[in-house]
């Protein structure tokens, strides 16, 4: 599918880019509950994706320096009963992060990103990039879920007028 590394570090970096635009919100543009985002704020949205960034910034970090990773064998765990435990574990994250002061969801939102591209430039390709179930897996908590929650972003974007 790719190439090299790069190639899907910067498809991440460009996919990544539209959701930036919710660190120029306001924090009360980020506590409005919308419509057509789930009921979801834009703190919500920040949170949702952030958690998933997060797993997979801790699976980089153990790929860094070793062939496995516990934290992407828990992750895959929890994979394979999505259906029965997807709701709730989402509704626990979001909770989660719902008690953080908004300067922590700022910061969190603003660097783990890039935190993990960095990791990943470390990381052997033959542990991420070649390795399949790792790239569907990175794919699906980044690139992939960000093209899921694009309506969302232009959601909350909208009803703040941005």
């Amino acid at each position: 599918m790719y190439a090299d590394g790069f190639s899907f570090l910067e498809e991440e970096r460009e996919t990544w880019r539209p959701f930036e635009a919710l660190l120029d919100l306001s924090d009360a543009e980020l506590e409005q509950p919308l419509e057509g985002a789930h009921g979801w704020t834009g703190r919500d949205l920040m949170a949702h994706l952030g958690v998933w960034i997060e797993w997979w910034l801790n699976i980089a970090r153990e790929l860094a320096v070793n062939p496995v990773s516990p934290a992407y064998d828990k992750l895959e765990e929890l994979g394979r009963d999505w259906d029965n435990q997807g709701d709730v574990l989402n509704a626990r994250y979001q909770a989660e992060w719902a008690a953080l002061p908004m300067a922590e969801v700022r910061r969190r939102f603003s660097e783990m990103p890039g935190e993990l591209r960095g990791y990943l430039t470390v990381v052997p390709e033959t542990r991420w990039l070649k390795d399949a179930k790792h790239l569907k897996s990175l794919i699906g908590n980044t690139t992939e879920h960000y093209a899921e929650h694009e309506p969302d972003l232009r959601a909350v974007l909208a009803a703040a007028r941005r």
